[in-house]
């Protein structure tokens, strides 16, 4: 008889999704099946690679499927856990194709509700975002905050919260939203600024720095998320609750570039552009929620957070898209 508890991770090729995996398998008592659809928003190459450390791990399992797609799900076997990380991702991006943003990220969760309905699953984990507190002065933000998201990406996060909110009344399942705020390390997609700008800052090319460089952000290092995310796994006080995972601190554009000059070794050639629409003018978290419910204590400072992800940027083979 198998006693290990099978955990379901969506956006298992990803990059919180792949840096998670590696952290459960290391326990012997996990088995995780990773289901991904390799979106094409970035190389498949890349995700390939980003899970090429466990693919042949007897623990782990891998199915490409999709969370629109009830069929691919239904085919999952035995599941205790399901953590959700799959979702169309970019806030700019969603400005420009709401409708599949929320096919995806609502319909998606919707689908993996019904899933964990239907088959008795009682833990679920999702991944939701800082975003949804949009535009908000009154920082650090608790997760009591008036909620005005201003991208249809933060706007279909919210949604989600609010239907694992239905689920657990209604099923009794239990829902924790986890709240992510700018989760930065090895394996980041390529997209996302600190990647962008070590590639560009190391070649020598511009990077494009959209206003005066004051706006902020609550940086995570991916290690301390994927504790977070770990312990809520494990959480059994309550059936619904909306937790913060952010690092309580805030670091400016300007003092971000500085930062990762310093370790470049090199001057960032900047192009300054207009602020974007849909972006917030910071995020903060307050984390005093995680600490008491996760005994959340992110312990990576931003310098050293940084240093990681070079090392493992500067240890990538050129990977073709």
């Amino acid at each position: 008889m198998n006693t290990k508890k099978r955990i379901l991770i969506t956006g298992a090729a990803g990059f919180i999704g792949s840096n998670l995996i590696s952290s459960l398998l290391q326990r012997d008592d996990i088995q995780v099946i990773g289901l991904d659809n390799f979106d094409d928003f970035y190389s498949r190459k890349q995700k390939e690679k980003n899970m090429s450390s466990f693919i042949s791990n007897a623990n782990f399992s891998f199915i490409e499927g999709d969370v629109r797609k009830m069929n691919d799900l239904l085919a999952l076997s035995e599941i205790h856990v399901i953590v959700h990380l799959a979702a169309k991702a970019g806030v700019r991006t969603s400005i420009n194709n709401p409708i599949l943003f929320q096919e995806v990220n609502v319909s998606g969760t919707q689908n993996l509700l019904e899933l964990a309905r239907q088959r008795n699953i009682k833990q679920f984990v999702f991944a939701s975002s800082s975003s949804v507190y949009g535009i908000n002065q009154n920082v650090p933000w608790h997760e009591e905050e008036k909620l005005m998201p201003i991208s249809p990406y933060a706007s279909t996060k919210l949604s989600c919260e609010m239907l694992g909110h239905v689920y657990s009344h209604l099923y009794g399942i239990r829902f924790l939203a986890l709240r992510f705020f700018t989760v930065y390390g090895p394996a980041q997609r390529p997209d996302l600024a600190i990647h962008k700008f070590f590639n560009s800052i190391s070649k020598g090319q511009t990077i494009p720095v959209f206003g005066d460089g004051s706006t902020s952000r609550d940086y995570t290092f991916v290690n301390d998320t994927v504790e977070g995310i770990k312990s809520a796994i494990s959480y059994d006080k309550s059936d619904f609750e909306i937790i913060n995972l952010g690092n309580h601190q805030t670091v400016t554009l300007t003092e971000l570039i500085l930062a990762i000059e310093r370790i470049c070794g090199k001057k960032a050639i900047i192009d300054r552009l207009p602020e974007q629409a849909g972006d917030v003018p910071q995020t903060y978290a307050d984390i005093s929620k995680a600490q008491k419910l996760l005994n959340y204590h992110p312990e990576t400072k931003l310098e050293t957070g940084l240093l990681k992800f070079y090392e493992w940027y500067n240890n990538q083979n050129p990977v073709s898209e």
